[in-house]
């Protein structure tokens, strides 16, 4: 999940000199992956009809090959903690100054200082091995299931829209700048994770699928159970005696955002391939043109009229 900082108003560094007044809080694990997964890893062609069992497609991928953009995502978050830890960064509890550095969110840097990369970069940098390895876990287990559904393409598109989404809303909520709230410094992969699984959410209510609707119900479930549990958490933390502090509007803007980006496609198993490519199309478009538009209508809010 995305951890977070409370501070002032971050300041840049200008002229070699480090401005920064961040204070760091506990690192904790805050992320529980979903509590199932289907019963079998091959995808199902054949429409199910009611009274017999549904034909499995008779071949044996690699996990690799199953699942090539779930492992991508896995091994560039992997890389850039590893090259962390390599440049000095704490593994258990790097401090605010280093995170930002390494690409963390945070609204003044983004909104005043025109850095945006950083609502990307922020999805690949986490706090130590415990944050890291919980959201791992999760988008291993999402990803698996999703990969099959959107393809390769899809699950990289959704992991990107909806953790730019998360982290966008999340300095909207938290801007930083002259006569709006405070910032807050926040990183990590689990706006993207809550965002497959809205995606997923969608997807696994599509009458195309040839699966038992039984099953179909069952995996959609758990996927909203995972959901639930995690926000759960979050308001914890938020409002109990809690030493972690999380970024909810990055998982709650990473959620929505999922839902919304789900709501035109179509499953790649049982849909006519034409259909999906052209269902796909129309959502990687729109998100671009949704998410480029509330990014624009959110610089000329905070800086054109406070």
């Amino acid at each position: 999940m995305d951890r977070n900082w409370q501070n002032g108003g971050a300041s840049h560094r200008q002229n070699g000199a480090d401005e920064t007044g961040f204070h760091s809080g506990n690192v904790q694990p805050e992320i529980l992956p979903p509590a199932e997964q289907g019963e079998s890893g091959e995808p199902y062609y054949r429409p199910y009809q009611s009274g017999e069992p549904p034909v499995v497609r008779q071949q044996k991928p690699t996990r690799w090959a199953a699942a090539p953009a779930t492992y991508l995502l896995m091994a560039i978050n992997g890389l850039v903690f590893l090259g962390m830890m390599l440049s000095g960064v704490s593994f258990i509890a790097p401090t605010v100054e280093q995170l930002v550095r390494w690409g963390a969110n945070n609204g003044t840097l983004v909104l005043q200082y025109g850095e945006w990369w950083r609502l990307i970069t922020a999805m690949f940098v986490h706090v130590g091995i415990i944050h890291i390895a919980t959201n791992m876990w999760c988008l291993w287990n999402l990803g698996l299931l999703a990969e099959p559904l959107m393809g390769p393409l899809g699950v990289f598109c959704a992991y990107i829209f909806t953790g730019f989404a998360g982290n966008l809303l999340s300095i909207a909520v938290h801007p930083g700048v002259p006569g709006g709230p405070h910032s807050i410094v926040g990183a990590g992969a689990s706006g993207a994770v809550f965002g497959l699984a809205g995606v997923l959410i969608i997807l696994l209510k599509s009458p195309l699928l040839p699966m038992p609707r039984a099953e179909l119900k069952r995996l959609r479930w758990s996927v909203i159970q995972f959901a639930l549990l995690n926000f759960a958490i979050g308001l914890y933390t938020a409002f109990g005696p809690s030493p972690v502090q999380i970024d909810n509007m990055a998982h709650l803007g990473g959620f929505l955002s999922g839902l919304a980006f789900g709501v035109p496609l179509v499953p790649r198993i049982g849909a006519q391939r034409e259909t999906y490519l052209r269902r796909r199309r129309v959502a990687i478009a729109g998100m671009t043109f949704a998410l480029a538009l509330l990014a624009y209508g959110l610089r000329s809010y905070w800086l054109t009229t406070k």
